[in-house]
């Protein structure tokens, strides 16, 4: 059953969740992107995630989300042509929440950049709806930093990745019938990489 979500502001009020509290086991991945690692602690360990968005269309929503609220997670794109990041909102009791994914091109491991072209897709989990701009000229990532975090030795390698952006064109459902546009968006996350 689709739900329409028109006029709502998403604030993401959450409850604090305890420290030694697991990650919930019987999660399951949506469909179409594998599910951020869920970490008690929120996104990231040090508390200074974020995500900030304005979407209007056939869905109204100004998003806040806060560190404690939300899952992030990010890595090299599959042919390391940039960077991909993820982030999941708070989580509703009927099991919804939405997620949006950046596709940043030209990213490279611990380098800053302006004027990224982004892909974006934007994900509604429990609702079966999905807004994709389906390619990179849709929007730019024009600030981009990254920070080293966590430990310095070793093959992995993760950093804190903040960066702002916006779109000048509309994402598209998959059927082409309804479009959202992602006028502002601002985020703080994490990227991680291997050898």
């Amino acid at each position: 059953m689709l739900l329409a979500v028109t006029g709502v502001a998403v604030t993401g009020v959450a409850a604090e969740r305890p420290a030694a509290a697991p990650p919930v086991a019987n999660a399951s991945p949506p469909a179409t992107l594998s599910a951020p690692t869920e970490d008690p602690l929120g996104c990231l360990h040090t508390g200074n995630g974020f995500l900030r968005a304005k979407i209007r269309g056939a869905v109204n929503l100004d998003l806040d989300w806060h560190n404690a609220e939300m899952q992030c997670d990010g890595g090299a794109r599959p042919n390391n042509s940039g960077v991909r990041v993820s982030f999941a909102g708070p989580q509703s009791s009927d099991g919804r929440r939405v997620r949006m994914v950046f596709g940043v091109g030209s990213a490279t491991e611990g380098r800053g950049g302006q004027a990224l072209p982004t892909n974006l897709t934007v994900i509604f989990e429990g609702e079966k709806r999905l807004f994709a701009t389906r390619g990179q000229d849709r929007c730019t990532v024009d600030q981009l930093a990254q920070e080293r975090v966590g430990d310095l030795g070793g093959p992995v390698r993760t950093y804190r990745i903040v960066a702002h952006g916006f779109c000048i064109s509309p994402a598209n459902s998959l059927d082409d019938s309804s479009h959202i546009l992602v006028s502002s968006f601002d985020f703080a996350g994490r990227v991680t990489f291997g050898d």
